[in-house]
């Protein structure tokens, strides 16, 4: 029972470590919902950064296309590049829910500054999601083997990616209310 008892207080300690008064007055479930929106906008906008950092180094387009055309459509992948794209978008915009939600829970390191920490758990975030991608998407669902420059640059893809959700979701983590207040520098710009 005592032991209970300490993890109870430790438990209100930490979900209450660092909050504003204004974050406090939300529910769970709002911050929930509202991490999850910046997650989503967060997904959108490091998607499009993503495919635009890889499109001209590997001169194609997401794999996305080869699920799309062999998991839904048939046909060459070449013939799916609008849906290939779409799929890449969805997944990149689920993919920042989950991010955005899971850095909404995250407690330790309250102390640190949510821009940091956004940029340390997305860059670990894209990294995860590259070595999945890999591993289940490309050679257990696609059958496909990149060569090791290609590989370098589909995990540097998902570098790029996570550390621009990162950035996005922990810019927009505090001051929503007021960013002009939250990004003020020292001479008052």
């Amino acid at each position: 029972m005592a032991i209970s008892n300490r993890l109870g207080r430790l438990r209100s300690v930490i979900d209450t470590e660092g909050h504003t008064s204004e974050a406090d007055e939300h529910s769970r479930e709002e911050h929930i919902a509202d991490a999850v929106a910046r997650g989503m906008q967060g997904g959108v906008v490091a998607t499009l950064i993503m495919t635009a950092f890889r499109l001209p180094l590997l001169r194609s387009l997401p794999p996305s296309a080869n699920f799309w055309s062999q998991y839904v459509a048939g046909g060459d992948p070449a013939d799916h590049r609008i849906a290939g794209l779409g799929l890449h978008l969805l997944y990149g915009v689920s993919s920042g829910a989950v991010f955005g939600a899971l850095f909404s829970l995250y407690t330790a390191g309250r102390s640190i500054e949510p821009e940091q920490r956004g940029l340390v758990w997305g860059a670990v975030y894209g990294m995860v999601l590259s070595a999945f991608g890999v591993q289940v998407v490309l050679q257990e669902l696609l059958d496909i083997r990149l060569e090791a420059d290609e590989l370098a640059l589909f995990h540097a893809g998902h570098l790029v990616y996570g550390l621009a959700l990162g950035a996005w979701v922990g810019s927009r983590t505090e001051g929503v209310e007021d960013p002009e207040r939250e990004y003020e520098y020292d001479d008052g710009n």
